[in-house]
């Protein structure tokens, strides 16, 4: 399996493209649409053929390059199941496996962030875990369904009982930070070592965070796998 880590600097998210080396056949996770000209190219130079874009939620911080990858591409837009996504090609419940050739690639529920948020564990030894779970921190879950009780429940019952040595890649990084493993961020992630679910809760209820400067513009394209011509800009 072909697996690079691409990173779109001004909004810090992290998209990952997945591709069977035999088949050619690709998917790219969670897509910008500034770099929508980035993917494209590496595709190209890699001899790949894009057939699905997958995202874990819908994101409030960036626009998805979803549409634009599947109007030059023909591939399918994935979402989680019960998104408000009315767009999309197919929509992904937890536990379901998608196939491409060698890749298996489940969805695992983690809501919290969002009301509708898949992690993906891909071929079993690493896992995409979205804005749920990051190197050492987590998604904020102050708006768009969010719920810190929700988020704890996640991470701890959904994550964190992966095999230990599972890989970690996180939605998005502020830190400097590529991949974690599931032992090093149960024991060193602190916004849960140490805190029961209620201590969680305060804790996350008394974050004062900006909202995302692409906020007003982001969420309604994103419910339309990130078609800019029929969302509400401002």
């Amino acid at each position: 399996m072909l697996f690079r880590q691409l990173f779109d600097r001004e909004t810090s998210t992290y998209t990952y493209l997945l591709a069977d080396q035999q088949t050619q056949e690709a998917i790219l996770v969670d897509p910008v649409l500034e770099q929508v000209e980035r993917d494209s190219k590496l595709l190209t130079e890699l001899g790949l053929s894009l057939r699905y874009c997958l995202e874990t939620h819908i994101h409030a911080d960036h626009i998805t390059g979803t549409a634009k990858l599947r109007e030059m591409t023909g591939c399918l837009g994935i979402v989680p199941d019960k998104a408000q996504a009315s767009c999309a090609d197919r929509y992904i419940r937890d536990g379901e496996i998608l196939q491409l050739a060698s890749m298996t690639i489940q969805a695992i529920a983690t809501p919290g962030h969002t009301d509708s948020h898949n992690a993906y564990l891909v071929n079993q030894d690493r896992v995409l875990t979205g804005d749920a779970l990051f190197i050492r921190g987590c998604g904020r879950t102050d708006f768009q369904g969010g719920d810190a009780g929700t988020l704890f429940d996640s991470v701890t019952q959904r994550l964190f009982t992966l095999p230990d040595k599972t890989l970690v890649y996180p939605g998005h990084d502020y830190r400097g930070y590529t991949v974690s493993t599931i032992t090093e961020e149960k024991q060193f992630n602190l916004r849960f070592t140490g805190r029961n679910r209620q201590q969680f809760i305060e804790f996350m209820d008394h974050l004062v965070l900006p909202s995302p400067e692409k906020m007003m513009e982001a969420v309604p394209a994103n419910e339309r796998c990130g078609n800019v011509n029929t969302s509400v800009l401002s």
